[in-house]
């Protein structure tokens, strides 16, 4: 039986935020900005409860993709559109500023950068609850 999805909550796959963390871990002191992209649940088959339409954070887009390109068009052609962002703040500000790049979904991380220490929020800065799932994306096949 499908568990019903509660409007505003956002799930993300654990190996997504494992590697978020680790990426914050690495650039700090620095910032780090980085795109991400979901999956639909029905696409995980019948490894997720959720009903089918439920996007699930899956994917990132390394911040350096497309440098070079960027550097000879003047344009990022290197991320394309995504659902969400990832930010990490080191100074330890758990919450959105005006300065963030923002989209309909940002997860902020902060120091020390483990799980308990990212939230979810939308665009205008109000917290959602973010539901971790325990389970692998499907396989992508790229083809020639």
């Amino acid at each position: 039986m499908l568990r019903a999805t509660t409007p505003g909550v956002v799930y993300a796959t654990r190996g997504l935020l494992d590697a978020l963390l680790e990426l914050a871990r690495d650039r700090d002191p620095g910032r780090l900005t980085v795109s991400l992209a979901t999956t639909l649940a029905e696409e995980f088959g019948d490894d997720l409860d959720l009903d089918p339409e439920t996007p699930v954070f899956t994917d990132l887009y390394l911040p350096e993709a497309g440098r070079s390109v960027s550097a000879v068009f003047g344009m990022d052609l290197g991320t394309p559109n995504s659902e969400g962002r990832f930010i990490s703040h080191p100074d330890g500000y758990l919450g959105i500023r005006q300065t963030d790049d923002l989209h309909g979904t940002v997860l902020v991380a902060v120091p020390p950068y483990d799980p308990s220490s990212v939230a979810a929020f939308d665009r205008r800065g109000s917290k959602l609850p973010l539901e971790v799932v325990d389970s692998e994306p499907p396989q992508e096949s790229f083809r020639p």
